[in-house]
C-alpha cells in the first residue's frame, strides 16, 4: 500500500533540487487529501460522509467485535493529522476504524498466523469495500500483514483510554510475545530461557484462536512502550517474529 511512495522518494534522492521541490508539493497535496476525508471531523461522534456514504460513529464500543479484512497505511500519511486531531505516526500502535469511538483499544488478531496486537483507534477508515480496519505500519509489521498488504483478522474491543495523551503514548504494562504453541510442553521449555536471560516476570498464557488453543510465551513486564520495543528488538534476534502486546 505504501510502496509506490517509497520508490518515488528513493528516486528523488538522486535527482536535482527542482524535483525535490515537486515531491514536497506532491506530498503536501496528498496529506491535504487525506485530511479532508478523514481529519476534518476532529474525532467527534457526528455522522460523516465519505465517497457518498454516510457513517454513524458508535456512542459506545462495549461488546463490539467483528471479523473481516485488514489493510494498512503508512508513508504517504505519516505526519498528517488524523481524525482525532493528533499527528499520525506510522510507527505507533494505532489504527483507523469507521465507527468505533476515538481512543478505543482493540485487539486485532491475524487469522492466518495467530498473531495479535492491541491498537488504539485514532483515525477514520478504511473506506475500501470489505475492509474493517486500517493498521499503522507498526500494526502491519507486528501482525505480519506488511508484505501481503491485507489479511483476514478478528477485531475485539478491550477497553479505552480516557483522556489519552495527544502523542498517543499508552499505559502499561507491556509484554513481548516470543512464541505461540499448540503444545504446552514447548511453551514450558521456552519459559526458563527467558527467565535466565533476565526477563523475570515472563509467563505463559493460553488463548483460543479460531478454535485452536495456543500457549503463548510472554517476556516482560515493561512499564512503557519504548522499553518494550527495545526488548522486542533484542529478543527478535533470537525469536524471530517477536512482537509487543499491551495488557
Amino acid at each position: 500500500m505504501g510502496h509506490p511512495f517509497r520508490l518515488s522518494f528513493r528516486a528523488v534522492a538522486d535527482s536535482g533540487r527542482l524535483l525535490a521541490v515537486v515531491l514536497a508539493v506532491a506530498l503536501l497535496a496528498g496529506c491535504t487529501a487525506r485530511v479532508s476525508s478523514r481529519s476534518s471531523l476532529r474525532g467527534t461522534y457526528r455522522p460523516y460522509k465519505v465517497k457518498g456514504v454516510t457513517y454513524y460513529p458508535l456512542q459506545s464500543a462495549k461488546g463490539f467485535h467483528e471479523e473481516g479484512l485488514a489493510s494498512w497505511y503508512g508513508p504517504g500519511f505519516h505526519g498528517c493529522k488524523t481524525s482525532s486531531g493528533e499527528i499520525y505516526d506510522q510507527y505507533k500502535p494505532t489504527c483507523a476504524h469507521k465507527l468505533l469511538p476515538m481512543h478505543t483499544m482493540v485487539r486485532v488478531t491475524n487469522l492466518r498466523n495467530g498473531r495479535s496486537v492491541v491498537l488504539r483507534v485514532n483515525d477514520r477508515g478504511p473506506f475500501v469495500s470489505g475492509r474493517i480496519v486500517d493498521l499503522s505500519l507498526y500494526g502491519a509489521k507486528t501482525l505480519g500483514v506488511y508484505a501481503r498488504g491485507t489479511a483476514p483478522v478478528r477485531l475485539e474491543v478491550v477497553g479505552n483510554v480516557p483522556g489519552a495523551r495527544p502523542d498517543g503514548e499508552l499505559p502499561g504494562p507491556f509484554f513481548v510475545q516470543v512464541g505461540a504453541f499448540v503444545q504446552r510442553e514447548n511453551a514450558t521449555r521456552l519459559l526458563p530461557h527467558l527467565v535466565a536471560g533476565g526477563y523475570r516476570d515472563s509467563r505463559i498464557v493460553d488463548r483460543m484462536i479460531d478454535g485452536t488453543l495456543y500457549w503463548r510465551v510472554l517476556a516482560g513486564t515493561f512499564p512503557s512502550l519504548a522499553s518494550a520495543e527495545a526488548a522486542r528488538a533484542r529478543l527478535d534476534r533470537i525469536y524471530h517474529g517477536a512482537f509487543v502486546i499491551a495488557q
